[in-house]
């Protein structure tokens, strides 16, 4: 390679090279690691060992390998570290705010007996959003209509760093030993009322199957996938009794909907599949009955499995507290199929023997108190119109009565339904009905109280089946993320059937993204997707999702024309991945450059009008003769050219690859100006498409 009388003594040097190069050990100052990813030195030695990298605190160098790993590593482990900082930031925000309630230096606010959540937020000028977490820390699962007591109320703002003030709670006393007293009247006086059962369990155990078989209908057939999208209420009847079940959906998104399910329920039964054992949502629903002081059983369904195992559940059960009879505990486990009906019968006997020892908190007033139901379900009915399914718990519902929420009239009962789809003129307590005629739909979970007149309520606006309100546009565009890079924006409209359902999903999305890209609901609706949604949509540059609706052949061919994208999904699972598949494809490429090493100039061999031939010594890192390795001519610190590495020669034979002090010649296409004395630094850059974490 190269002058004769110029290429020899490298060939020589790189002989003498080659007895001890061979145990060199290759490694990187971990200053130098520092600075390529940007970070002071003093904090690498506390991320390394953290992550499994343990050099030592007085080390100087890395092995070349592990610090290979570390980088490649290295935006997997920022995040971390990244999520780590803002947990602690959290943790000690939270410490000084508690010192500031206890030395007596925070903010006073005035708490009423009841208060919703929303306006609770307001109360303090919080984002509700940071109510909202601070509820869930504190094991609360609510919405933003959701009344709260003064009691968790308080608890909530000590902990958000103001003081509750101490009227408020004699207030809040008064108002409990009022409705305790009320309470108690109605009681004395009440008439016994059909239990209310709420069926719980994870996805895909059977819930909706053994409800099936107990009714002798074909619900789980109806839904798709076979997981329940809503919460469903029905009644049947055993030995003469009336029994009410609540279906609550198994996936985790609908953890909020089977919250509320078991609020308004007097007896549990946590179903869980015998060839499955304890999942994830069968703990969640433990949790959420243990929390209301439900009296529950445990239906151990798919026993006609060849590889179901009723010890297992127990065992499983028994190691999260809670101990069947058969092992001395308190708690009935009965065995049933949901496909051939082993059990039913038991399991029907066992929830009435139930409702025996609870009688005395099963009783109703039926006629002499104004009518109360909780809202299960609400949705816009492209024919009927709005749609509320109510469980009547005190009172008589009825034919023309004038309904409220709170302080809103939101309509009057046209026509009321049972679960079977048959008329009533009267719905008692326990009594799951479907309402029509309201002008307005009631939130799931929402308390409607029957009024005698309309005088002192705020009259409802008619609610339709139409998009929401058109938000403003919001581009796919870059804000500032502050330290961290950019976030972009992919803007959607969210249409789902149910009320119930379209939370459950919106809150579900707000989990989708990372810290450089997140997905914002510019508008959402009930019913099938409408030309509204399509003109939103395209304003707005975003695409629609819809749950379990539909989308009419000309609002698609108009979508078409406006380029608007549409998904529709019967299934949650599908939905979310769609909605995560079109945030990642706007997702720019990125660069991941990996740094290879450095060479000092020595001596030039050959130039050529396309590429020169140089000689030099490897003074750091490890250098590869792969495609696509970019060489950068570096002098005074400053890249002043840019080329790409063509091929290695040691000892006039191509090699693949040179380490730190070895000699060789470099073939390098692309770069101009190179100089005895220069440094040429080697890096590989491979450009792909982003993925969410």
């Amino acid at each position: 390679m190269g002058r004769k009388g110029v290429a020899r003594p490298i060939r020589r040097r790189d002989r003498r090279l080659h007895r001890w190069a061979k145990p060199l050990v290759i490694a990187m100052n971990v200053s130098e690691l520092a600075r390529r990813i940007n970070i002071p030195p003093q904090d690498l030695y506390e991320i390394l060992p953290r992550f499994g990298f343990d050099i030592g605190r007085r080390a100087i160098k890395i092995d070349d390998r592990l610090a290979q790993q570390f980088l490649k590593k290295w935006p997997r482990i920022r995040r971390e570290v990244a999520r780590q900082k803002e947990k602690a930031q959290e943790e000690e925000d939270r410490k000084r705010r508690r010192l500031a309630v206890t030395e007596g230096t925070a903010k006073t606010v005035s708490l009423p007996a009841r208060i919703a959540v929303r306006d609770f937020a307001t109360l303090l000028s919080l984002p509700a959003s940071d109510v909202l977490k601070e509820l869930l820390r504190n094991g609360i699962l609510a919405n933003l209509n959701e009344p709260i007591d003064y009691a968790t109320a308080a608890i909530i703002s000590e902990d958000l760093g103001f003081r509750p003030s101490p009227a408020a709670a004699e207030t809040a006393s008064e108002a409990a030993s009022d409705r305790s007293a009320g309470a108690s009247v109605a009681h004395a006086d009440g008439t016994p009322r059909p239990p209310v059962v709420v069926v719980m369990g994870h996805v895909d155990h059977g819930k909706t199957a053994l409800l099936d078989r107990i009714r002798s209908t074909n619900v789980a057939g109806g839904e798709a996938g076979g997981i329940t999208q809503h919460i469903g209420a029905y009644q049947t009847t055993q030995q003469g009794k009336p029994i009410t079940f609540i279906d609550t959906p198994g996936h985790q998104a609908f953890t909020t909907m089977r919250s509320r399910g078991a609020r308004v329920a007097d007896i549990a039964v946590l179903v869980v599949a015998a060839d499955d054992g304890v999942q994830p949502q069968t703990k969640e629903a433990l949790t959420i009955i243990q929390a209301a002081k439900l009296p529950f059983l445990v239906a151990v369904n798919k026993i006609d499995k060849s590889e179901a195992s009723i010890e297992r559940v127990q065992q499983e059960l028994g190691a999260l507290g809670v101990t069947s009879e058969a092992w001395g505990g308190k708690t009935p486990f009965v065995p049933v199929s949901a496909k051939t009906g082993q059990g039913i019968e038991q399991l029907l006997e066992i929830i009435l023997l139930i409702a025996e020892v609870e009688r005395e908190r099963l009783l109703a007033d039926a006629a002499a108190v104004p009518a109360e139901a909780a809202t299960i379900e609400s949705h816009v009915d492209k024919q009927e119109g709005p749609v509320a399914t109510l469980l009547v718990q005190n009172g008589t519902l009825r034919t023309g009565d004038l309904l409220v929420v709170g302080e809103t009239l939101v309509g009057k009962i046209r026509v009321m339904r049972n679960h079977t789809g048959d008329r009533l003129d009267a719905a008692p307590p326990s009594t799951p009905v479907r309402i029509l005629g309201l002008k307005s739909l009631p939130e799931v979970g929402d308390l409607v109280r029957v009024t005698m007149e309309r005088k002192g309520f705020t009259v409802a606006k008619r609610q339709v089946a139409r998009p929401a309100p058109a938000a403003a546009p919001v581009v796919p565009t870059r804000t500032d993320g502050g330290e961290e890079t950019p976030v972009l924006t992919l803007p959607i409209i969210v249409r789902a059937d149910m009320l119930g359902s379209l939370e459950a999903v919106c809150n579900e999305i707000e989990r989708i993204g990372s810290s450089s890209a997140r997905v914002k609901v510019i508008g959402r609706g009930l019913g099938n997707i409408t030309e509204g949604d399509v003109q939103q949509a395209a304003s707005s540059h975003g695409q629609i999702f819809g749950f379990s609706v539909r989308c009419p052949d000309a609002i698609a061919e108009h979508a078409r024309t406006q380029g608007v994208t549409m998904t529709t999904e019967k299934i949650i699972y599908d939905l979310l991945r769609k909605i995560r598949e079109a945030l990642e494809a706007i997702l720019p490429e990125e660069t991941i450059r990996t740094e290879l090493g450095t060479m000092q100039v020595l001596a030039l061999f050959r130039k050529e009008a396309k590429w020169h031939i140089v000689g030099g010594r490897i003074t750091a890192g490890k250098i590869v003769a792969e495609r696509g390795v970019k060489a950068e001519l570096v002098r005074g610190g400053e890249v002043i050219a840019i080329g790409k590495l063509l091929g290695i020669q040691a000892g006039k034979e191509d090699v693949r690859e040179v380490v730190e002090g070895q000699e060789c010649g470099m073939k390098i296409g692309g770069m101009e100006g190179v100089e005895v004395g220069d440094t040429v630094r080697f890096a590989k850059e491979e450009i792909r498409k982003q993925l969410l974490k």
